[in-house]
């Protein structure tokens, strides 16, 4: 629920009851292929759901990498646990510690994931510009309906891109 807007005041002073407004929110989760960038995996959750419980959804059991790049809020002591069994290695960010600074390696360790991290939030950002992606729809399955076809709208003018760049060649 959104509660919001001005705040008003009767004439004697005493509040106005404030309007709550439903508002359904989605994400969409995805791994990609780094050397290609296609959608390899991809899920659509609620956004009330933690992403940490999305990541062994997400990581493909025909994974040709040995490393996981993700960011932060995808880092608990179950997905380390779970990738040291898959015998992956972790590149998920990590979170700043709260009420300090952060350390200075772990910010330059950071800033080295973020520039391979940064190919998954350009294909969120072309869907949005590009495809005018925006998800206005009242349940899950319709949210899943719309971002699956913006998944597979990308993939093809991915396949289109490297088409293109073979026939160069």
């Amino acid at each position: 629920m959104k509660i919001g807007g001005k705040i008003r005041h009767r004439p004697d002073g005493t509040l106005l009851p404030q309007i709550a407004l439903p508002v359904f929110g989605y994400k969409s989760h995805i791994a990609i292929d780094r050397r290609f960038g296609f959608i390899r995996e991809s899920a659509v959750t609620s956004a009330s759901q933690a992403d940490a419980r999305m990541l062994p959804r997400l990581v493909p059991t025909q994974n040709t990498s040995s490393e996981v790049w993700a960011d932060s809020a995808y880092r608990s002591r179950k997905n380390e646990k779970w990738l040291s069994a898959k015998i992956l290695v972790s590149r998920i960010q990590r979170r700043k510690p709260q009420g300090r600074p952060m350390p200075q390696h772990v910010a330059r360790a950071n800033a080295g994931k973020s520039a391979i991290r940064a190919a998954v939030e350009h294909v969120l950002t072309h869907q949005k510009n590009r495809f005018g992606l925006f998800i206005r729809t009242i349940g899950l399955a319709r949210a899943e309906a719309k971002l699956t076809l913006a998944n597979l709208a990308y993939n093809f003018e991915r396949l289109i891109f490297h088409e293109r760049a073979s026939a160069r060649e």
